[in-house]
C-alpha cells in the first residue's frame, strides 16, 4: 500500500493591506509609454500601472490619454490603502509628462511635491560616428 504524503505548499504569505499616509509617485514618461509606480517613503512598491497595462496596445500608448488612464488607476488603488499625500517624481521627455500632473491633481491626491529627475548627460562618453546612407 502506498503511503499518502503531504506536500508542502511554496504560497507566500499575503502581508496584511499597509495604511501609508505619504507616499511617492514615480512618472516615467518615454516616447512609446508611460509607467506609473507608487511607493511608500522608503521605496517599495505598493501599485504600478502603464499605458499598456491600462488597455492601450500600439502608438495609442504613447497618447496622454493613455498616461491619465494608467495615473487615474494607481490613484485610485492609493486611495484605497489610505494615502492622502503624495511626491511625485517624472523622469523623461514622452507625452505623458504633463497628462500625468493633472490627472493626479484631479484624483484627489494632495500632491506635495513634484519633481523632474530626468538624468541629463553632461557631455558624456564620445558619440557614434554619423550615419552616412
Amino acid at each position: 500500500m502506498a503511503k499518502k504524503v503531504q506536500l508542502k505548499s511554496n504560497k507566500k504569505k499575503e502581508s496584511a493591506p499597509k495604511s501609508v499616509a505619504l507616499g511617492r509617485l514615480y512618472v516615467t514618461a518615454t516616447f512609446n509609454n508611460t509607467i506609473v509606480s507608487l511607493t511608500d517613503s522608503s521605496g517599495n512598491v505598493l501599485t504600478w500601472s502603464s499605458s499598456g497595462n491600462a488597455g492601450f496596445k500600439g502608438a495609442r500608448r504613447a497618447t496622454p490619454f493613455a498616461a491619465i488612464s494608467a495615473v487615474e488607476k494607481v490613484a485610485a488603488k492609493g486611495k484605497s490603502l489610505g494615502m492622502s499625500q503624495v511626491e511625485v517624481y517624472i523622469k523623461g521627455p514622452g507625452p505623458g509628462r504633463d497628462a500625468s500632473i493633472r490627472a493626479l491633481k484631479n484624483s484627489g491626491l494632495n500632491i506635495m511635491m513634484i519633481a523632474d529627475v530626468t538624468p541629463m548627460p553632461h557631455n558624456g562618453p564620445r558619440a557614434e560616428k554619423r550615419r552616412r546612407v
